[in-house]
């Protein structure tokens, strides 16, 4: 046993892919759905043995497997987990069993190959998470790719040709930004420890270039305002397995690419840059609202309601106080709980109309009381209701934002009342009113269907009502992050670029 505890990030990481090769031998798609499950709950268990035995009181990496990958190179299998990527591993575990029950009657087709998908990418999105060498890091940020391009292609909706082939071009351009920053701190640093990148001193010029390479590759992955442009599509044409896993997961790899690099890489280049980022933060709420105002489809409109909440992370990230960055990432985790819910619920009502257009429902309080009464939780979840967890994230963010700027909270604040427009202008056009014809038949959810989206709500509430348990864990970790960035001097762009 306390073998198995020494080891139990590798665990975590493995178990998914040695689930793969399992489901392989298996023909029969109730076998192979029930087997898959098994293996995301077997997942989801050791995630949480690995969060009963984390010390708090540790602000840097537990659990370290080291492992010598390719000596002449210095790469290493390492992993470890500190209060911020456990938060992360937890999500990750929680989501995709829920994944598979979502998609348990929806995939028809290529059962065995779409399990098999799903797993492999939890794999993956565990090494990101866990990741404590460079070139581990990237190999398991391209392997997400991989899964997520096939399950758009293959299980989408009609347009799901162009919406994966987009997905993956800003995919192998932000990735070929990172390789190049990666491959740099090797040659500057001589190591891929992640850890170790931390301790060199790198000259003006290599900051800024650096930074900026891995900046605008994990920017594309959030994504950001300017490089958002394959998300509306990736999360409309993608099955409900696949938005769930891009909103909920993929798109916390990018921020955590800036807790993980840009930040304690490169302290001075990022405190120069803040005020830009924060700002295109803000672009980032403010635009992302309006667009899900103006939508018509229920997935587009999530799609785009997730660039204002990730604006959320970002503008905490680089706000540089305890408050700013924990509210940041307890958001991570709030969306990823809030969103992942809306797009299950979507694609429950999307298996039995299959009709994605808002003004096309209508009165489905009527004939679906029970979809109705989960809707309205998640639809006031996702504005941050008091009482959910969305509230406290943002208003940690919003308290670390103070100390920069009150314009900012002032405009933030005009984006949450968007927030609420369209997440309630959305509920009443399809759950109030009158009955639409079409839609008078429909069946109420199913026990499978509730028994999906009730760990969800609980997760809502927990978070809302008691968040001490998962600030606790990320505490020491966002200390030991920011405790020298308030002293950081900026680095000083312009006479960098215009020196001789």
């Amino acid at each position: 046993m306390d073998n198995l505890v020494s080891h139990l990030v590798s665990w975590i990481v493995l178990t998914p892919i040695l689930g793969l090769a399992i489901i392989g031998f298996l023909r029969n798609a109730g076998a192979i759905r029930w087997t898959t499950l098994g293996i995301t709950l077997l997942t989801l268990g050791l995630a949480v043995d690995l969060w009963v035995n984390f010390d708090y009181a540790v602000g840097g990496p537990q659990f370290i497997d080291r492992v010598a990958w390719i000596p002449a190179f210095s790469i290493q299998y390492a992993v470890g987990v500190d209060g911020i990527s456990l938060l992360l591993v937890l999500l990750t575990a929680f989501l995709v069993p829920l994944c598979v029950l979502g998609s348990w009657r929806s995939i028809t087709k290529n059962v065995k190959v779409f399990m098999m998908l799903l797993l492999l990418v939890e794999g993956a999105i565990m090494g990101v998470f866990t990741a404590l060498d460079a070139f581990l890091f990237f190999f398991f940020w391209e392997i997400t790719m991989i899964p997520t391009y096939f399950l758009i292609l293959f299980w989408g909706g009609p347009k799901r040709t162009q919406a994966a082939i987009k997905f993956l071009l800003f995919s192998l351009t932000g990735s070929l930004l990172l390789l190049i920053g990666i491959l740099s701190l090797y040659l500057v640093g001589g190591t891929f420890d992640m850890l170790a990148l931390t301790q060199v001193a790198y000259a003006p010029e290599v900051q800024f270039w650096i930074f900026l390479a891995l900046f605008v590759g994990f920017s594309i992955k959030v994504p950001m305002l300017l490089v958002h442009s394959w998300l509306a599509e990736a999360h409309s044409e993608a099955p409900t397995a696949g938005s769930v896993i891009l909103s909920g997961l993929l798109l916390k790899m990018g921020t955590y690419g800036f807790l993980r690099f840009c930040l304690p890489i490169f302290p001075e280049t990022s405190v120069a840059f803040a005020p830009f980022i924060q700002w295109l933060s803000v672009l980032a709420i403010l635009y992302g609202g309006a667009m899900a105002l103006a939508q018509h489809d229920f997935k587009r409109l999530i799609a785009y309601s997730s660039i204002a909440h990730m604006g959320f992370v970002t503008l905490g990230i680089f706000g540089f106080n305890n408050q700013s960055v924990q509210g940041a990432v307890l958001q991570m985790v709030n969306h990823g709980i809030t969103t992942g819910a809306l797009f299950l619920i979507a694609g429950m009502l999307y298996d039995r109309t299959h009709d994605r257009t808002i003004d096309n429902y209508g009165g489905l309080h009527q004939v679906m009381p029970r979809f109705v009464v989960v809707l309205g939780i998640f639809v006031v979840a996702a504005f941050g209701l008091p009482g959910t967890g969305n509230f406290i994230g943002e208003f940690l963010v919003l308290a670390g934002t103070l100390s920069h700027s009150y314009l900012m909270v002032l405009l933030v604040l005009a984006g949450i009342v968007l927030g609420a427009a369209y997440m309630l202008g959305m509920f009443q056009r399809m759950a109030l009113g009158p009955v639409s014809p079409q839609n008078a038949t429909l069946p109420d959810l199913t026990r499978r269907e509730v028994a999906t989206v009730i760990p969800l709500i609980l997760a809502v509430f927990a978070v809302g009502l008691y968040p001490t348990f998962m600030l606790d864990v990320t505490h020491m970790s966002v200390a030991v992050l920011v405790k020298d960035l308030a002293q950081v001097q900026p680095l000083q762009i312009i006479e960098t670029l215009t020196a001789p």
